[in-house]
């Protein structure tokens, strides 16, 4: 009787384990916005071992490092149901999505598990954020990150080394309205298979120094306005850039007034429609 009673017990822990979770990710999915947002230890570890909702080998993990005194959004959620958010300050937890002044969050971790297919404007006008951080990113079934950075107008600092998907094909205004960005190392950034690259650095006002030497653009067919209203940049060396297959250039380099000088030796423009 007492074996018989303990199994039910297990059973009945189980549900409500799986309950728990279920209903997390069914609010998160159906509001778009998570409202518990620092787990406890318990529900963490429940996340963390249950491989039908959670997959260690699949997740991408960020850090985020927040402005002083900043308040807003720091991750936009209208175009992804399964995001997990962590706070390393000890703090009462917080609502939604976004930081006020009073909670004196500086950092924060996010994981994103296996159902997320897409980065499409993931961090979409969220002025919060100074720096991030890639530390993970077990994942090779994204393709779209266009507009991932969009309007992130207090960024400062971006490390994506461990962004080594080689599967994007859509990077469209990636960094559009990093107007704070001074510098930018795409050197191990891997572009093979990207056809779009339009408005990519879109009003990168402040960018002087970008890193793209092995850019790989030989399926790129869009590249208008990709470096448009960069006005602080002074060297650009796109000299092993693969135009062959573009067929939209249009206001590429407009109102970049600080370049000295542009290698453009290698440009073909067979394909050139607009």
């Amino acid at each position: 009787m007492a074996e018989t009673n303990s199994n039910q017990n297990a059973i009945l822990d189980k549900i409500k384990s799986e309950y728990i979770l279920k209903n997390i990710f069914e609010n998160l999915s159906l509001r778009k916005t998570l409202e518990i947002i620092r787990y406890n230890k318990n529900l963490q570890n429940k996340l963390n071992k249950d491989i039908k909702s959670y997959k260690e080998y699949l997740k991408i993990e960020i850090e985020l490092i927040l402005s002083e005194n900043s308040s807003g959004k720091f991750i936009n959620l209208d175009d992804i149901s399964h995001c997990h958010i962590f706070f390393d300050d000890n703090k009462e937890d917080m609502k939604k999505t976004y930081a006020k002044k009073s909670d004196k969050v500086t950092k924060i971790k996010l994981i994103l598990d296996y159902e997320i297919k897409t980065l499409y404007k993931l961090f979409k006008e969220c002025r919060t954020i100074k720096k991030i951080n890639f530390k993970k990113f077990n994942r090779k079934d994204i393709y779209n990150i266009s507009y991932i950075f969009y309007n992130c107008s207090s960024l400062e600092e971006i490390n994506l080394s461990n962004l080594n998907n080689n599967n994007f094909t859509d990077l469209i205004g990636m960094f559009y309205g990093c107007s704070s960005l001074k510098e930018l190392n795409l050197k191990n950034f891997n572009t093979i298979n990207a056809y779009y690259m339009s408005s990519m650095f879109y009003n990168c006002s402040s960018l002087e120094k970008i890193n793209l030497d092995n850019f790989n653009t030989s399926n790129v067919v869009g590249m208008s306005k990709m470096f448009y209203n960069c006005k602080s940049l002074e060297e650009l060396n796109i000299s092993n850039f693969n135009t062959s297959k573009v067929i939209d250039m249009s206001y590429m380099f407009y109102n970049c007034y600080s370049l000295k000088e542009l290698n453009l030796n290698n440009f073909n423009t067979s394909k050139i429609k607009i």
